[in-house]
């Protein structure tokens, strides 16, 4: 059961409206990192499994972001509605509002349609947490850049909010994984990995010979192999088979 109260969970007041700014919003309603995608993701998600505590976090999560769906859409509304004549004339000539009319609609800030491929959901609880976990990230991305030219104290501030409840539901989210043993496993299931599980195949260098190098291609954890077609000559890619 859903039951839908006026009153969103943070204040949306829009002072200086900007309809060429709600076209740049539309990303957060209809896009793919849009909170109408992260609703439906973790909506879906919570069928997939049977663990109550981990199902009861990703509905209520999920109808959080329903919420910031209809917060989206109010300050869309308030940017096209509350414009003055001259401001929306002039926009409405360069924007989607001038074909589409005054409000939100399931488009991107490019005037493509949102469609169910931005789910990601699979029917692994693991698989799903990490999806989460950069979907959260492709959303909080555009809410910083939204933020880097917001037009008004009062959008300011519920960009903030939303901007900052990425960042809790990501934590939440780590911690579900953390629980599970899972935060810093790469498998998802029962894999038994091969030998090559910790090999690094350099597949990228200059003429020069020169690799890059760092944490995810160096010992202990990973053997690197600077030329992997020579080594395969010699019949010995394999790795110490180990898991980290």
């Amino acid at each position: 059961m859903f039951i839908h109260r006026k009153e969103p969970l943070h204040a949306v007041e829009v002072k200086s409206s900007d309809p060429a700014f709600a076209q740049k919003l539309l990303e957060q309603f209809g896009g793919a990192t849009g909170e109408l995608t992260a609703s439906l993701q973790y909506f879906v998600q919570s069928f997939h499994t049977d663990d109550p505590g981990l199902k009861d976090m990703l509905q209520n999560i999920s109808t959080e972001e329903l919420g910031h769906l209809e917060m989206v859409g109010m300050l869309i509304e308030q940017h096209t509605k509350k414009a003055s004549a001259n401001v929306q004339d002039a926009a409405y000539k360069s924007s989607l509002f001038s074909l589409r009319g005054k409000g939100p609609h399931f488009l991107d800030s490019q005037g493509s349609s949102w469609k169910a491929d931005y789910i990601n959901e699979g029917a692994n609880p693991v698989r799903d947490l990490r999806a989460n976990i950069a979907a959260e990230a492709g959303a909080l991305a555009t809410y910083e850049a939204l933020l880097a030219i917001s037009p008004d104290e009062g959008t300011t501030r519920a960009l903030q909010h939303l901007a900052t409840r990425e960042v809790a539901h990501t934590e939440m989210f780590m911690s579900a994984l953390k629980q599970m043993s899972k935060l810093d496993d790469a498998i998802f299931g029962d894999l038994k990995p091969d030998d090559t599980v910790n090999v690094y195949y350099n597949l990228s260098s200059s003429l020069g010979g020169k690799s890059e190098r760092g944490p995810w291609n160096s010992e202990p954890e990973f053997k690197f192999v600077q030329d992997p077609l020579e080594q395969r000559k010699k019949g010995s890619l394999e790795g110490g088979a180990k898991r980290h």
